[in-house]
């Protein structure tokens, strides 16, 4: 057998492993299959590199350039994945863990590619919140921004997602405008190596956008700055440990940690046997102990059950994960494959020891364990293994032990404050999922847990056949948790892509706040181009151009018209003695959307044009009443500008109204599309 040399990608050039190399075996039988790591590697010269040469070219990138660029690397990968998907065997994972790892890196990667286009601008600063007003006369504005750390982020990722674990980490930061250097856990690494060829080769990527350590950083650490960020993935006392170093802790380097985890799911108090959330609770339960063989940072390792259920839950349980077929992933007929390696199969045998001194093994038996298209011994196989614990109030491992493999322990509570109390032994976790119809005790289980726990999974028959399940992190939604799961936060769309940007308080006058974000600020310059606005195209209208109406007076025959005409005849526009008993009115006043209706007749040019069409209307407020009688007129100004493609771009239009003592009446962004 040919034994793969798994390199380093450092400055540039491929490093092949040397004096420290570890060997890797085979996850399904055993044999070495690979050597990986290299302890010459210039750790120094990487970092250098990628803060001289990766990131500058990145901020150069708009946010759009770098989710275009996130797209085409994604769909790249999306290409090679068959090539990835067999190499992917040796690791113990089977063609369905394939698509959760690799289908569902790309697919990550693919979201924050198209949320960058749609949530952040076509520049290089990430506008943060809203304006704030620091002075009467608005002269002196503050606004918050985010823009990239100028230096590198370190990913230390876990064998058990050797592309997701890259990918989820890889997205944001580069669309940050950050670049990464990679490495993965040396048990996998030999998968990440392939998918970090496939995108170097693409040329995609700026040179020093990414790099890739197989093997160990040596002193990499010690050289972060300020600048720098760490995004770890592994073991609690791992994470100590790196998170520890004196310059870390001296420089206030940024880690985040995804550790530990003793995720829990709790069998809702309704959910008796014969209902649906009873069949969809035992589904989901086995699924996650026999998915990636149990080797998920979101797999359930407590199962909370009623107390009166807990034996039907057991029987139903072992029922299903008696179908398990396991076997060599490669084969089509196999459910559950090995574990990664020799020595992760001998700590999950030791943990589940340690569960047993506790707990009654009543499902699961290492020692008879069959397997197929392989042999049980040289590989590192163990089958689904089951754990009741009659007194989960006095047990500790069952809460502070987790066997990284198919292994669950079930538990009973009295009642629901039990339950959550069960949940929130395990000091911290990514997830815990309740099966349940009745909302009164998600919203209990909500407010009780929701402090130990990053995600609360719902589900029950009404949202079993579209939901993502239990143990599916998402790129829209955060993952983390407090306590044992490590403190930190991944994922959540925009929110992780701030992980490696630098948020600043700005403090100026309309004109610098306009300058400094490329979005128009109320109070700041106006311009006019001397042609209504909606004559001219997307690229030739400027930021801060200006059209100000005529007015138009508002008369009770047109209140009463639109009330007839629309049927909004809230007796606030009909009735002058009820409307003077309301505290809001002087008496009958316009409808607030007669007056946008009056407003878009005032400053829309009738004529085919540019503007292609209307797409939406934001932070509409309606500040004043106006009553027959009184006139109002209207400001359009072009407050942002944001390119979709080659054809049109979206205008976000600022829009006062004011009557005719220039009070503002009403205020609002309209959005359009303009063609180029």
């Amino acid at each position: 057998m040919t034994i793969q040399n798994v390199s380093s990608f450092a400055k540039g050039a491929w490093v092949a492993p040397a004096e420290g190399a570890r060997t890797i075996a085979s996850a399904i039988t055993g044999e070495v299959i690979a050597t990986a790591g290299n302890d010459a590697l210039d750790v120094q010269g990487m970092l250098d590199y990628a803060r001289e040469i990766g990131g500058p070219a990145l901020r150069k990138m708009t946010f759009h350039d770098r989710a275009r660029m996130l797209k085409a690397l994604a769909l790249h990968l999306r290409e090679h994945r068959d090539a990835m998907y067999s190499l992917s065997f040796n690791t113990g994972a089977t063609q369905a863990d394939h698509l959760i790892d690799i289908d569902g890196g790309i697919g990550t990667m693919l979201v924050f590619a198209s949320k960058g286009r749609k949530e952040m601008p076509d520049s290089q600063v990430y506008v943060d919140g809203e304006i704030e007003h620091l002075s009467r006369n608005g002269t002196f504005l503050g606004q918050h921004i985010c823009t990239p750390l100028q230096g590198v982020a370190v990913h230390i990722n876990a064998f058990n997602f050797p592309v997701w674990g890259m990918l989820e980490k890889l997205a944001p930061t580069l669309l940050a405008g950050v670049p990464a250097i990679v490495k993965p856990a040396t048990s996998s690494c030999y998968v990440t190596e392939l998918a970090v060829k496939v995108m170097v080769e693409s040329n995609i990527l700026p040179d020093g956008a990414l790099q890739l350590v197989t093997g160990g950083l040596g002193d990499m650490l010690d050289h972060l700055t300020c600048q720098d960020a760490v995004a770890f993935t592994g073991s609690a006392d791992t994470a100590l440990k790196l998170r520890s170093n004196p310059e870390i802790l001296g420089n206030s380097v940024r880690f985040t940690a995804e550790a530990d985890s003793l995720n829990a799911s709790i069998l809702g108090p309704d959910a008796v046997p014969g209902t649906p959330e009873f069949d969809l609770f035992i589904k989901e339960v086995s699924r996650e102990m026999t998915t990636k063989a149990g080797q998920k940072c979101t797999a359930i390792r407590r199962i909370i059950t009623p107390e009166a259920t807990t034996e039907a839950v057991i029987e139903a349980l072992s029922t299903r994960l008696a179908k398990t077929v396991i076997g060599d992933p490669r084969l089509e007929t196999t459910r559950m494959g090995a574990l990664v390696s020799g020595g992760q199969k001998a700590d999950v045998l030791e943990k589940a020891a340690l569960l047993a001194s506790e707990a009654e093994r009543v499902f699961g038996d290492p020692d008879t364990l069959t397997v197929e298209g392989a042999d049980a011994d040289k590989g590192a196989f163990v089958p689904p293994m089951l754990f009741h614990c009659g007194d989960p109030d006095a047990a500790q491992h069952v809460h502070d032990s987790e066997a990284f493999g198919p292994v669950s322990t079930v538990m009973g509570y009295r009642d629901l404050e039990h339950a959550i109390a069960l949940a929130n032994r395990g000091k911290g976790s990514l997830v815990a999922s309740v099966i349940t119809h009745d909302a009164e005790v998600a919203r209990e289980v909500a407010m009780g847990a929701g402090a130990f726990h990053g995600r609360l999974y719902f589900n029950n028959r009404d949202s079993m056949k579209e939901s993502t399940g239990h143990g599916s992190p998402l790129p829209h939604m955060v993952h983390g948790g407090p306590g044992r799961a490590g403190g930190g936060e991944e994922l959540g769309g925009i929110r992780a892509v701030k992980h490696f940007m630098q948020r600043t308080a700005i403090q100026g006058s309309p004109d610098i706040l306009t300058g400094v974000t490329g979005q128009w600020v109320p109070g700041s310059t106006e311009t006019d181009a001397g042609a209504h606005p909606f004559t001219r195209r997307f690229g030739e209208l400027a930021v801060g151009e200006t059209m100000h109406t005529a007015s138009r007076t508002v008369t009770l025959e047109d209140i009463e018209h639109f009330a007839n005409f629309t049927g909004d005849t809230f007796y606030a526009h009909m009735d002058d003695a009820a409307a003077k008993r309301n505290p809001f009115f002087p008496g009958r006043v316009a409808h607030g959307y007669l007056l946008l209706s009056f407003a878009a007749g005032l400053f829309v040019e009738p004529n085919e044009g540019p503007v292609l069409a209307n797409t939406g209307l934001d932070g509409l407020r309606f500040m004043k009443p106006v009553s027959a009688g009184d006139a109002i007129k209207v400001r359009l100004t072009v407050k942002k500008k944001t390119k979709r493609n080659d054809e049109y771009g979206e205008v976000r239009w600022h829009v006062t109204l004011t009557n005719q003592d220039d009070e503002q009446v009403a205020e609002y962004e309209l959005l359009t599309m303009n063609a180029f």
